[in-house]
């Protein structure tokens, strides 16, 4: 791609879309910035870029900036259905995402990893198996370091393993990963898209450009995640927790078992695996399939499991108090999540959930929440609704505040429970983002005094 004089608009100018800008401006385009946010509010990434000779544009997007570029690369937060950008499409100016503008530039093959679900852990846990493997790995996309900034650099790293979020998919053209992963796809999102067939849709573009020499990574237990696999144009591995695959990863007596495209068979033991949960071993079984056939060896896979001790924010063990486990998983942000950490727990729960609805539906949580918690305590914009559709299965109280509902909970719980919590909603009403949730939430649980009495923390706000 020639940049080389041409007007790049870059829409959303955060950590992403400064490093658009650099990399734009380092290949002599001439760039502009539109952004919602005030300059102000983007004192720390503005920055970073001072010194570069740069168009802006804060507060709201104008149709006349945006047609007045030639090209127009959005960052991941940036909805395509923005009317300036359907204009602008209308009227014949390509609109890119920063994944697309990044792989036109890459030397270096590329893994990528999408689905609702457990995207952080296994690519974490793919680039851990590369480089334990003998090879070099960047690691980033949606999670760390923008794909960009890897393509700007040396690319001295044999692999680009990222995480794709559906809002970078939206926006590819040419992307074509050498190994694609599927991990799954529930609901998540209906704020953004028309349907939940269009979410899924979103995220299946990570196949459409591949051949017949690039592979498929798909969970065979997802419905429609395995949709996927009569239509893609790779070479497919399927993983599954409920049975044999003919080609890819399945379960097998305290082992996971690979069955590799030349009909070899290998075992991986679980025995001194630290990580637990279901949705674990379906990402523990994607990354095995995607590293074995990027030529990791199996003793680097194996130990790679046993010594992977789970990220911060996802199913994160916080403290044990008084025989009362406490759990962070604020990374749960859609009911799939929240779902999949219940089944990873024999324990009683005390659940703390709620934050900024989705709009998706919660029934998935009804029958897990008889059956396995003993109270809930519901924060944020959510509350209402989520009271509403599950507070019946439980004794479940509203909260004003993270603080209250940790309280509540810890009055409650049992040497033998847990208090876990597990949003299954954004955290954009009350926190910056899902990592400030889960860390004031640890610093709530790491400053737990003396237990309260029973019913001392119904007050003050919690209806």
């Amino acid at each position: 791609m020639a940049l080389q004089g041409k007007k790049v608009l870059v829409v959303g100018l955060a950590r992403t879309g400064a490093a658009t800008v650099r990399f734009l401006a380092q290949r002599g385009a001439r760039v502009k910035g539109s952004e919602v946010k005030s300059a102000e509010e983007l004192k720390a990434p503005m920055e970073t870029l001072r010194g570069l000779s740069v168009e802006w544009e804060f507060g709201g997007h104008t149709l006349p900036f945006f047609l007045d570029a030639e090209l127009i690369v959005i960052s991941p937060g940036v909805p395509l259905g923005l009317s300036v950008l359907k204009e602008a499409t209308g009227r014949g100016i390509p609109v890119i995402s920063e994944i697309e503008l990044a792989f036109r530039f890459l030397r270096r093959p590329v893994i990528a990893i999408t689905g609702t679900n457990g995207k952080t852990t296994t690519t974490t846990l793919i680039g851990e198996m590369l480089r334990a493997g003998g090879q070099s790995a960047f690691v980033g996309g949606n999670i760390g370091n923008p794909l960009i900034q890897f393509a700007s650099g040396n690319q001295e790293e044999n692999w680009a393993v990222v995480e794709l979020s559906s809002y970078q998919l939206e926006g590819i053209e040419t992307f074509r990963p050498a190994v694609a992963v599927l991990l799954n796809i529930t609901e998540d999102h209906l704020d953004r898209y028309p349907s939940f067939p269009a979410y899924g849709k979103a995220k299946g573009r990570v196949f459409e450009n591949q051949g017949k020499e690039d592979y498929a990574v798909l969970n065979a237990d997802d419905a429609l995640a395995f949709s996927f696999a009569h239509r893609v144009e790779s070479q497919v591995l399927l993983f599954s927790r409920e049975r044999p695959v003919p080609v890819g990863c399945f379960l097998d007596r305290g082992g996971i078992l690979f069955q590799a495209p030349d009909g070899r068979r290998e075992r991986y033991d679980l025995d001194r695996v630290k990580i637990r949960g279901a949705h674990n071993l379906e990402n523990l079984m994607a990354a095995i399939a995607a590293s074995r056939v990027c030529g990791c060896p199996p003793g680097a896979l194996q130990k790679v499991m046993e010594e992977f001790e789970g990220l911060e924010h996802r199913l994160e063990w916080v403290r044990e108090v008084e025989g009362v486990q406490f759990f962070n998983d604020s990374k749960g942000t859609n009911v799939g999540a929240v779902v999949k950490s219940l089944m990873s727990f024999q324990e009683p729960i005390w659940l703390i959930a709620g934050g900024r609805d989705k709009e998706g539906d919660y029934g998935p949580l009804k029958s897990l929440i008889r059956e396995k918690v003993r109270g809930m305590a519901l924060i944020g914009e959510a509350k209402e609704r989520m009271f509403g559709a599950l507070g019946n299965g439980t004794e479940t109280v509203k909260a004003d505040s993270l603080e209250e509902a940790v309280e509540w909970a810890w009055a409650r719980a049992k040497a033998g429970e847990v208090v876990l919590l597990s949003p299954a909603c954004s955290s954009f009403d009350m926190f910056e983002n899902y990592q400030e949730r889960g860390r004031r939430f640890k610093e709530i649980v790491n400053g737990l005094k003396k237990r309260s009495m029973p019913g001392a923390a119904t007050k003050g706000g919690i209806a």
